[in-house]
């Protein structure tokens, strides 16, 4: 027995090692999928990341101290650690169960329309106790483990070496998460795979020895600094601070780099794990050189601070030439044996590298340090940990919610740089040997001097400019940057983050079709809600009706003030006082506010969020649309916007299930004829669907001056005709894709390709839709199913043309084929007006010419009246001499 004993103990450090790398992976694990989770509650997934950071830190911190004094005075550590793995996988299995009912009484506690500071209260609050069960035990994991090392390693290596194990554990249960579990499984099933890898820790633990062979070499660690003893407050202060900084540094970078980075689920995976694996490496790193070199851990401390001072100034400067460094790189890896995604997302890896590797090498390098430093001062391994994930919980709220808000990316990257420096320069003033004050000050200076250089630099503001272009605005919110920029030509762009586009004032005409498609296609609506306020045109098109009740619910109050510089987009009808200032706002978070408010409405049109974003894709959960189902009023329509340029056929398959899923009657249109940016909408209603007589007596109720017309809308063949597919066309299309659902969330996971790696232009993907389409038997009368037969050439017909400014150019490439959609349908007017402006443009400089079109036009489309006037404008004016 005693031979047995002997060889499982010789096994113990590599099983250790093991445990502690398999521990990581799970909690990293749950971290993503948790993460995921919040989002649905939170609005977004930079909120979720923020909360989900600080309960996970405040869980460990409490943990660690708590738990970590009775660990430490245990001579059976390993059931300690078996205990607290199993308590993990437990409470992590009970939230399978308890997360959708917490969830929603989080939410409800919310409220539909909170401050901002109350959200972050309860939902910061309810978060860390959510999961507060099994952070608590995962804090007092790496002390059991520290004490059952005690005996094999100094104090220093063995520590560093611990948290190499469980770091690097990490970065592997974040990638395996982001990339193959919840693309594959779901959040569920991938919280399980977790909660077994706990299991197996705690049955492997149990299998170590009960006790130590020398026990009397084991290291007395007390549970809590003795009072007055003021060396170890000292470095428990500083364990703390560097906790802190340490978080911030990781909140600062990840805001930049979300202005440059596509913000996917796979680059806030690749983010974290570069991090990750940067501390491990750093810790790695020192327990390596403690086995060789002596010193006095205060001076190895200040030097470690100095240097992390040094090194997050340095690629924190790097921040400012991250677009330069993106397209330089993308290039270089297209030089190598991978392509497309592969090697987009590598550019975000290397992106990741050059910004967190030196800062976090040191980080991990600095904290392995910092606890040799103050078990050296009698402060047991349980305490540093826990004042250490202290200082790191705060990190989210006072780096991501205050100063990044308040004072902007630089100062706030600026802040903890100096935060560094300072805590170094009083370790070196302070110490009680002072003869390499000389040698370590040169650093400090270096540290003051590009301090101030990048205090003197530009806004840190990474914002794709327009050649001649300037900003109109720029607005740093808790969730987001928002911008507004404007060309020479007056064109103003919204966008968040730099990365998202909320639309433009030259795309007003699509935009407003938007608001008017659903609203013609109710027979009598009153009250329109809009989900999603982007620029506020969509929104201010349907203002323009003064007897419609309209409203919009979005999420960051910065892009209600920035729709500001898009008011004159549509244009107001003069002395109605219409327009945006008719529309009621609701800043809040969409999910929230529609399961939670008792309002219905006649009409709910959801804007068209770019799927591949982050958190975007839980607005397109099944879950989501049985939400907005409970909402409508009898009679009720339902639009989903898409943009189809954004997304590919795989993804838009998912979308369209969920959606028939729910509204079985679905319908799909099209918001305009553009092949660059086409839009397709998901129409929903419990009504039958309305004739064309129906339409015509809508378009004629509409009290907006001068009517729908204003926006190619003025018939009901134009209404009508916008539709691409039925029901069962439908769902046969989509009946083999898998469902986007609040736990199986495939959409976030499939969208990012056509982000990283379109496979076709939008225009071949709409082509190739409609393709697909165009089996459906026609269900109206014969006059609309020639419209749509038109529209569908017209789409076909405009693929191969190139675009000139010479109207002759223009007319010998479209000529012929506009006059042939016409011949399907003369109510087509986007072929019929393009024809008519370019003989208008010819009658100067080609009277017979364009008497000819003119008098085809006239023939063709008798009804449509223009050709006729223009022909008799022609043949009034005097001849040439």
């Amino acid at each position: 027995m005693a031979r047995q004993h002997t060889q499982l103990w010789s096994l113990a450090p590599s099983l250790m090692g093991a445990l502690m790398l398999a521990s990581g992976a799970a909690a990293l694990g749950y971290q993503i999928v948790w993460t995921q989770q919040a989002a649905l509650w939170l609005g977004h997934e930079g909120a979720a990341t923020l909360a989900v950071v600080g309960a996970f830190f405040g869980g460990l911190a409490l943990g660690a101290w708590a738990l970590g004094g009775a660990v430490a005075r245990s001579t059976r550590p390993a059931r300690w650690y078996a205990a607290c793995e199993a308590a993990v996988a437990l409470w992590c299995g009970a939230l399978f169960f308890l997360m959708a009912p917490a969830s929603s009484a989080i939410t409800a506690l919310v409220g539909m329309q909170a401050s901002a500071g109350w959200q972050a209260l309860v939902t910061g609050l309810g978060t860390w106790l959510l999961f507060l069960p099994a952070t608590l035990a995962m804090g007092a994991t790496m002390p059991a483990m520290e004490c059952l090392m005690a005996q094999r390693r100094k104090s220093g290596s063995r520590i560093a070496a611990l948290y190499a194990a469980n770091t690097l554990g990490g970065v592997l249960g974040v990638l395996g998460a982001a990339f193959v579990l919840v693309p594959q499984w779901g959040l569920l099933a991938t919280a399980g795979v977790c909660s077994g890898l706990n299991l197996l820790c705690a049955v492997l633990a149990w299998l170590l020895p009960t006790t130590p062979m020398e026990p009397a070499t084991q290291e007395a660690a007390p549970s809590h600094p003795q009072p007055g003893t003021a060396k170890r407050r000292f470095w428990a202060a500083v364990l703390a601070l560097t906790g802190l900084l340490g978080v911030a540094y990781e909140v600062v970078v990840l805001r930049v780099l979300s202005q440059v980075a596509e913000n996917t689920v796979y680059t806030l995976a690749l983010l974290l794990a570069v991090y990750l694996m940067g501390t491990a490496l750093g810790a790695a790193l020192w327990a390596r050189r403690r086995k060789h070199v002596q010193g006095a851990p205060r001076e190895h401390v200040v030097q470690l601070l100095l240097g992390l001072a040094l090194s997050c100034l340095l690629c924190g400067a790097s921040l400012w030439l991250m677009p330069w460094f993106k397209a330089a790189l993308l290039p270089l890896l297209g030089l190598l044996p991978v392509r497309g995604q592969t090697a987009a997302l590598g550019t975000e890896a290397l992106l990741a590298v050059i910004a967190f590797g030196l800062p976090t090498v040191v980080m991990g390098a600095l904290f392995s340090a910092l606890c040799e430093a103050a078990a050296a001062q009698g402060l047991g391994f349980g305490n540093a940990l826990a004042v250490n994930t202290a200082g790191a919980a705060l990190a989210p709220a006072l780096w991501g919610l205050g100063l990044l808000v308040s004072w902007g990316a630089q100062a706030a990257l600026l802040a903890l740089v100096g935060g560094y420096a300072l805590l170094g320069g009083l370790l070196l003033a302070w110490g009680p040997k002072r003869r390499n004050i000389k040698h370590l000050a040169s650093p400090l200076a270096v540290v003051v001097v590009g301090a101030v250089a990048v205090g003197l630099a530009p806004p840190l503001r990474l914002l794709d400019m327009p050649a001649g272009g300037h900003v109109v605005s720029h607005q740093e919110g808790a969730l987001g940057s928002v911008s507004v920029t404007e060309d020479p030509a007056g064109v103003r762009l919204l966008r968040i983050n730099n990365r998202q586009q909320e639309g433009s004032n030259a795309t007003a005409l699509a935009d407003a079709r938007q608001a008017w498609l659903p609203l013609l296609l109710h027979p009598a609506p009153q009250r329109a809600l809009f989900v999603g306020l982007g620029t506020g045109v969509t929104t201010s098109a349907a203002a323009l009706d003064p007897a419609l009740d309209v409203q919009a619910v979005e999420l960051l109050p910065e892009v209600v003030q920035a729709a500001r510089h898009f008011r004159d987009a549509v244009g107001d009808a003069v002395g109605q006082g219409q327009g945006l200032d008719r529309v009621a706002v609701h800043v809040a978070d969409a999910r929230r506010f529609l399961r939670h408010t008792p309002q219905q409405w006649d009409v709910i049109v959801a804007d068209n969020f770019h799927p591949a974003r982050a958190g975007s894709a839980s607005l397109y959960t099944v879950e989501h649309f049985r939400a907005v189902q409970a909402r409508l009023a009898p009679g009720g329509l339902f639009c989903q916007w898409l943009p189809l340029h954004q997304m590919d056929l795989a993804t838009l398959r998912s979308i369209v299930r969920g959606f028939m899923a729910v509204y079985p009657q679905g319908r799909a249109v099209l918001a305009t004829h553009s092949l660059q940016t086409p839009v397709l909408g998901l129409i929903a209603s419990s009504i039958t669907a309305p004739t064309p007589a129906a339409v015509s007596v809508r378009i004629a109720s509409s009290h907006m001056v001068p009517g729908p017309v204003r926006f190619g809308l003025g018939d009901p063949w134009a209404v009508l005709g916008s539709e691409v597919a039925g029901p069962a066309t439908l769902s046969r299309w989509s009946a083999a894709a898998p469902m986007n659902t609040d736990d199986h969330p495939v959409v976030a996971y499939l969208a990012p390709r056509a982000t990283y790696e379109p496979a076709d232009t939008p225009a071949e993907r709409l082509q190739t839709l409609l393709a697909d389409w165009e089996d459906a038997p026609p269900q109206r009368a014969d006059r609309l199913a020639a419209y749509r037969l038109a529209r569908t050439a017209f789409l076909r017909a405009d693929m191969g043309v190139r675009p000139s400014a010479d109207p002759a150019r223009m007319l010998q490439q479209v000529r012929e084929p506009l006059l042939a959609v016409l011949h399907l349908s003369p109510d087509f007017e986007p072929a019929y007006q393009p024809l008519l402006r370019m003989a208008q443009a010819l009658q100067q400089r080609d009277p017979a010419q364009a008497e000819a079109l003119l008098q085809e036009l006239a023939r063709v489309a008798p009804a449509a009246g223009g050709a006729q006037r223009a022909l008799q404008e022609l043949r009034a004016q005097p001849a040439p001499r």
